[in-house]
């Protein structure tokens, strides 16, 4: 199941990338070709995150940023921001992973995708999240 989650939240975060260069993507479409390259992504839950992620994309941003008060959300860098919208939606509106499982997953994510400092950005941002959970 562990496995499963993981797989899916990388599918999620990559179909966000994504939208960044192509904002009139087909959402669904490019989610269901990254959860077939990734083999063994859980598909539901991959549809709740993205759908729960783009329908309050701005109140999460708000949050990310008042966690984040020396950056502005489009400032930050790119995977940070997908991985900190992923997270933010699992803290604040999903209940079903404990925070700690979030924020390791985020952090997990973010140094196998950007680099080591966008690991500890994550760690700092979404462990500021938690607190005021």
């Amino acid at each position: 199941m562990a496995r499963k989650r993981h797989l899916s939240r990388i599918a999620v975060m990559q179909v966000l990338f994504e939208r960044e260069k192509h904002k009139d993507m087909d959402l669904i479409k490019a989610l269901a070709k990254n959860v077939a390259e990734l083999g063994g992504a859980d598909e539901e839950f991959c549809t709740v995150l993205l759908e729960g992620v783009t329908t309050i994309e701005q109140e999460l941003k708000v949050q990310i940023e008042s966690c984040a008060p020396e950056w502005e959300f489009d400032k930050m860098d790119p995977i940070a921001r997908q991985v900190l919208l992923i997270g933010a939606f699992e803290l604040l509106h999903a209940d079903d992973a404990p925070p700690a499982v979030v924020m390791n997953e985020g952090i997990e994510i973010a140094k196998e995708y950007g680099t080591d400092e966008t690991g500890k950005f994550v760690n700092g941002v979404l462990n500021a999240m938690a607190q005021n959970v």
